[in-house]
C-alpha cells in the first residue's frame, strides 16, 4: 500500500506557512518583484496553455496533458491545489512518455532558491508556489507547459506570462464570491484577465449567457482569435461514440475514460485548445488521449484501498472534490446517469470549507441522494462544522446526519445496508481537502 512519506520539500514549504500568509491577497507586484530577483524564469518557458474557470479546468488540463504526450511531446503540468503531496502541483515533462512528479530533492531547492530570492519581503505561500513552478519549467526542457490558474485570472500569480500560446476560459459559475464578485458577470471578467491582446483564446460550455457575454466580447476588444463551444466547436455522443467537430472537420473519438457527460465538454475544448496552441495531433493521438486521460479526485473511483474495505461489501465508491453548485449539478447528473445504467442507493460523505455554499451545492442532488453524512475536513481551520453542513443539507430538502469521520460513515452506511440488499453506491467529496484525507487514508494517492 502507498503511503505518504515524509518530505523535505514539505518541511521547506511548512516554514513558510509559517511566515507568510496563507490566504489570498490578489496582486502582480509581489510576484513580479520576486520573479524579476530570480532572473524572470517566467518569460524562458516553453509554449504555455493558460487555464481559468471556476469548473472543468483542471479536466482539461488533463486531456490537453493526455492528447499531447499521445503525439509524444513533453508536458510540463502546473496545478493546485494538490490532494496529498505537495509535488502533485509540478509535473515535469519527459521526452516521448508520461510527464512525472518533481524529485523531492529538487523541488526542496527550488522552494529554498525562491525564498531567498524573496528576501523575507511580504508574500503568500501560492505567489512563492508559483515562482517555484516558473524556476522548474524554465530550468527542465520540455516542448509545452500547462500552467492552470489558482484563483480569478487577472490578479492571480499565474497571470504574468505575457504571450501565451492560448489562454483557456472553462465554465464559469458562482465561486469565491468574495475575491471575484457576486455576480457571474463580473466573476468573468476577472478570468478574462488572462486573455493577451492578439493571443488565442479557447472559451469552453458555458452555462450562463452573461458570463459567455463578457468573456467574447473582452475576446474581441483585445483582438484575440477565438473559438467558442457551441459556435466555433462542440462534442456529443453518438453511439457510444464522441463526435467532435470544429472548422477543421469531424472527428470520431471513443468516449473519454473520465465519467460523466460533462466531460465531452470538457475533451472538446482541449482538443481545440491544443490546435489553437499551434500544435498538429493525428487521430491516433487524439483517441489515446481520451482513453489514457487520468485526473485524480474528480469522479474518482476507488477500487482498492483501506476505506474500501470498510463499505458494504460489493459497494461502488467515488470520491470528487467539486465543491460549488455547478460542479454539485454535473456531479449529480453523473450519478443520476449511473442510477440509470445501474440501480443502487446513493449515499453522500459530505465535507466543506466555510467559503462555499452547501445549500447550492445539495440542492442537485434532491430526489436522487438517500441519506447524507456530513464530516470535519481534517486539519483545516475552515472546514464547516459538520452539524451545521448537516443542517444546510436538510435545507436542501436532503436527510443528513454529522460524524466524525469518513470511517464512521461508511460503517454508518453498512449498519443501514441489509446483507441482501443491492450494495450502495457511495459519493465522498464537498472539497478537494476532503478527498486528499480521503485518498491518503486509503493508501491511494496521486502518483
Amino acid at each position: 500500500m502507498t503511503m505518504v512519506t515524509a518530505s523535505e520539500a514539505a518541511a521547506e514549504i511548512e516554514k513558510l506557512l509559517g511566515l507568510h500568509p496563507k490566504g489570498f491577497d490578489l496582486s502582480l507586484d509581489r510576484i513580479t518583484r520576486l520573479l524579476t530577483a530570480l532572473g524572470d524564469p517566467h518569460l524562458k518557458l516553453p509554449p504555455v496553455i493558460h487555464v481559468a474557470g471556476t469548473n472543468g479546468k483542471g479536466s482539461v488540463t488533463a486531456f490537453c496533458r493526455s492528447i499531447l504526450e499521445a503525439q509524444g511531446l513533453s508536458v510540463h503540468v502546473h496545478t493546485s491545489p494538490h490532494l496529498v503531496n505537495w509535488h502533485e502541483r509540478y509535473r515535469l515533462g519527459v521526452a516521448g512518455g508520461r510527464g512525472q512528479f518533481v524529485e523531492d530533492a529538487v523541488l526542496a531547492d527550488a522552494v529554498r532558491r525562491v525564498a531567498d530570492a524573496n528576501g523575507g519581503e511580504k508574500i503568500t505561500v501560492f505567489e512563492i508556489l508559483t515562482a517555484v513552478t516558473f524556476v522548474l519549467f524554465s530550468e527542465h526542457p520540455a516542448d509545452v507547459a500547462i500552467i492552470e490558474v489558482g484563483l480569478g485570472g487577472r490578479f492571480d500569480a499565474t497571470n504574468v506570462m505575457p504571450h501565451p500560446a492560448v489562454s483557456v476560459i472553462m465554465p464559469i459559475s458562482l465561486d469565491h464570491q468574495a475575491y471575484l464578485g457576486d455576480r457571474v458577470e463580473l466573476i468573468a471578467a476577472e478570468k478574462a484577465g488572462i486573455m493577451k491582446r492578439g493571443t488565442p483564446v479557447v472559451i469552453g460550455y458555458q452555462s450562463e449567457e452573461a458570463a459567455r457575454d463578457v468573456l467574447i466580447e473582452t475576446a474581441e476588444r483585445l483582438g484575440c482569435p477565438y473559438a467558442a463551444y457551441g459556435q466555433d466547436f462542440m462534442a456529443h455522443e453518438e453511439y457510444g461514440r464522441l463526435v467532435y467537430q470544429d472548422e477543421f472537420g469531424l472527428a470520431d473519438l471513443p468516449l473519454p475514460r473520465l465519467p460523466g457527460r460533462h466531460q465531452y465538454g470538457n475533451a472538446a475544448a482541449a482538443i481545440r485548445t491544443v490546435k489553437a496552441a499551434g500544435f498538429t495531433i493525428s487521430d491516433h493521438a487524439l483517441e489515446m488521449g481520451l482513453v489514457r486521460v487520468e485526473w485524480p479526485g474528480r469522479l474518482q473511483r476507488l477500487t482498492d484501498g483501506a476505506l474500501l474495505r470498510l463499505a458494504p461489501r460489493g459497494s461502488e465508491i467515488w470520491v470528487d472534490g467539486g465543491h460549488n453548485p455547478g460542479a454539485g449539478q454535473v456531479i449529480a447528473e453523473t450519478m443520476a446517469n449511473f442510477e440509470e445504467r445501474e440501480a443502487r442507493p446513493l449515499f453522500l460523505i459530505t465535507g466543506m470549507i466555510n467559503t462555499k455554499d452547501p445549500i447550492g451545492y445539495f440542492e442537485p442532488f434532491g430526489g436522487l441522494a438517500e441519506r447524507v453524512f456530513t464530516v470535519p475536513i481534517r486539519g483545516s481551520d475552515a472546514g464547516l462544522d459538520p452539524v451545521a453542513l448537516a443542517e444546510d443539507a436538510a435545507r436542501a430538502g436532503l436527510e443528513a446526519a454529522p460524524l466524525l469521520t469518513v470511517a464512521d460513515a461508511l460503517a454508518e452506511i453498512g449498519n443501514i445496508t441489509a446483507e441482501d440488499s443491492v450494495p450502495p453506491r457511495i459519493l465522498i467529496g464537498g472539497s478537494l481537502y476532503l478527498v486528499g484525507d480521503v485518498l491518503a487514508d486509503n493508501g491511494t494517492p496521486p502518483t
